[in-house]
């Protein structure tokens, strides 16, 4: 059984872009992975634009020479169910961080800092809540 989680990324607008990932969203996997791989606005934006996901790897890019699709994933390889398995693309927008946040959301706000919660106002940092779980020192 998977534990679905949403990885979002705050727009300069406060409006939220974000993706779903099919596997294994708890902290302890997508939440420290997030937290120790996906600290660069930039990778942050590559990860949202694949789409949404089967499961999430430390990196994004496929190196050149390498083979990664949906049935043959290269290892520390993020796979898409667009990119890798050829689905439609899927991406969803929210109104506000508000609307978004709830569940196991993770969202990378403009400030550069990975949250989750259920309001943006009662939100905990990712890295609290790891050190909190002991998933981190």
């Amino acid at each position: 059984m998977s534990t679905n989680s949403k990885i979002g990324i705050q727009l300069e607008c406060g409006k939220v872009k974000a993706i779903s990932c099919h596997w294994d969203g708890q902290y302890k996997s997508v939440g420290k992975m997030l937290h120790e791989n996906y600290q660069d606005k930039e990778k942050v934006e590559k990860l949202i634009a694949l789409g949404s996901l089967s499961y999430l790897e430390k990196e994004v890019d496929i190196p050149e020479g390498i083979t990664h699709n949906f049935n043959k994933p290269a290892e520390g390889i993020t796979v898409a169910y667009h990119r890798d398995r050829g689905e439609k693309f899927h991406a969803s927008h929210f109104i506000s961080s508000e609307e978004f946040l709830g569940g196991l959301r993770y969202l990378f706000t403009k400030e550069g800092v990975w949250v989750i919660g259920t309001t943006f106002e009662g939100t905990q940092t990712l890295e609290d809540v790891l050190k909190l779980e002991g998933i981190i020192e």
